[in-house]
């Protein structure tokens, strides 16, 4: 493949689903801009997929977020959250009339069916009861990863939507980044020939690490899911989906280090707002949470301008988990996390999921025969062996204004669009990410955290 032939717009048929990355400009002599271009499978819709939000948190905003951006493909008709802010909030951003507001994902499913789809963003451990009763019931589903909590109930919705023919799309959103489809693109193209190994490296950032899995939602495994799932299914994922090869063994290693009793500095007490060094804590909540107002506050639901703001988080912080010392909490979440992987063809990969750093943002290096892939989800390096010449390819994406910060480089409202159009046209295939094709790194997530814990090299066994 020679060098005129690498840079035109690249098309790739993924089975029976197109993606397409455009080319946008040259910057300089070796650096181009590109998008993701239209999915042409996708028709105009004849009206609009209506769904139903289970869970009005995070991720239920981020896809609500596409129905109200483009109200004539999606409509949001109802919602269950049991956090009466989030209830109120999410029914007053798409119109929800009060009869189809609701506590429980239970209450919802006590009507006959009155939507096209279930979406599906309640917490881990929630995912199972309400995906079998969407499920049973006729909807198809956008469903949160990971899929579910254990291997059999993961198998369970895979078994049911087959004899059911719904389509469940999990959501699995780094597919459908414009970094990671280049990067499929340029290997399947052959732009670095044989693929011989990949090392890739999630840092989870401190600062995320300890406000989601050390005081957050997923910070003990045994009530939600091991780390490996809650937070890198998404790279075990993408792995696999960019080298495009079967997983077949994996052997992982990983504790939790830092965040225990025996750590907290002398004179730290259980709260962050009564604690006598927390201005030395690094893991300061009244620093990340009061002070800064990050992103990471929408999860104390603060009221928009509300008097004495600063004042109101710290009242929240002494009664809520956000406000409770890193180092003595209940939490057992590892906080480094190293794989390897084999898969078909010989090829070899190694992950590693990090607390320890002061960045987030995926890196990736995808080592071939003829060349190798460096990036950083900013920008992609290609350089061919035989050549000697280098480029570099900067994805040009649109982020969900407000949650710029997911570090999902784009693919959140890409996702939402197929699945949209997939619903419509009652055709799975313009979907990168059924659960048919997303279970195996759900299975890799399972076997690896069975390594981990016994020291064993794990088979990968996928669905027959």
């Amino acid at each position: 493949m020679n060098r005129r032939n690498l840079l035109k717009t690249l098309t790739l048929s993924l089975g029976a689903t197109v993606i397409t990355s455009d080319l946008l400009a040259k910057v300089d002599k070796n650096t181009y801009t590109y998008k993701i271009g239209r999915n042409p499978l996708h028709k105009p819709l004849d009206k609009a997929v209506t769904a139903i939000t289970l869970g009005a948190g995070n991720r239920g905003m981020v896809y609500g977020d596409y129905a109200a951006r483009t109200p004539k493909d999606l409509k949001i008709v109802g919602v269950a959250e049991p956090i009466a802010f989030r209830n109120e909030r999410y029914a007053k951003i798409h119109s929800i009339p009060q009869e189809n507001r609701f506590n429980t994902w239970e209450d919802v499913f006590k009507r006959p069916k009155f939507a096209d789809a279930i979406i599906i963003s309640t917490p881990d451990n929630m995912h199972y009861a309400p995906c079998m009763k969407a499920l049973e019931l006729g909807y198809d589903i956008l469903l949160e990863k990971p899929i579910a909590p254990t291997e059999k109930e993961c198998r369970d919705i895979l078994a049911l939507a087959k004899k059911k023919n719904r389509i469940v799309a999990v959501c699995h959103v780094l597919r459908y980044a414009p970094y990671f489809v280049k990067m499929r693109e340029l290997i399947a193209k052959g732009a670095i020939g044989e693929v011989v190994s990949i090392q890739h490296f999630e840092p989870i950032e401190h600062i995320h690490m300890s406000h989601s899995y050390v005081r957050g939602n997923w910070h003990n495994s045994k009530e939600t899911t091991p780390i490996i799932l809650a937070k890198s299914c998404h790279d075990l994922d993408i792995i696999k989906w960019v080298i495009n090869k079967p997983s077949k063994k994996i052997v992982a290693m990983g504790d939790l280090k830092w965040f225990r009793k025996e750590n907290a500095p002398a004179g730290s007490s259980d709260k962050c707002v009564t604690c006598s060094v927390e201005r030395d804590c690094p893991y300061s909540a009244v620093k990340e949470y009061a002070e800064r107002q990050t992103h990471f506050l929408s999860v104390l639901d603060v009221p928009d301008n509300i008097p004495n703001r600063k004042e109101y988080i710290l009242k929240k912080l002494e009664t809520s988990n956000y406000g409770r010392c890193v180092y003595k909490m209940d939490n057992d979440q590892p906080d480094h996390y190293v794989t390897s992987i084999q898969f078909g063809d010989s090829v070899t990969a190694s992950f590693s999921m990090e607390a320890f750093t002061s960045y987030h943002g995926r890196r990736t290096r995808v080592m071939g025969a003829m060349g190798d892939l460096v990036g950083d989800m900013k920008e992609l390096v290609h350089n061919d062996f035989r050549t000697r010449k280098e480029t570099k390819f900067i994805p040009k994406v649109e982020e969900v204004k407000g949650y710029e910060d997911h570090g999902h480089g784009g693919g959140d409202w890409l996702l939402v669009k197929d699945f949209v159009n997939a619903v419509s046209q009652r055709n799975p295939a313009l979907l990168t990410s059924t659960i048919d094709d997303s279970i195996e790194s759900h299975l890799m997530g399972f076997m690896a955290e069975e390594s981990r814990k016994n020291g064993k090299v794990m088979d990968i066994k996928m669905p027959s």
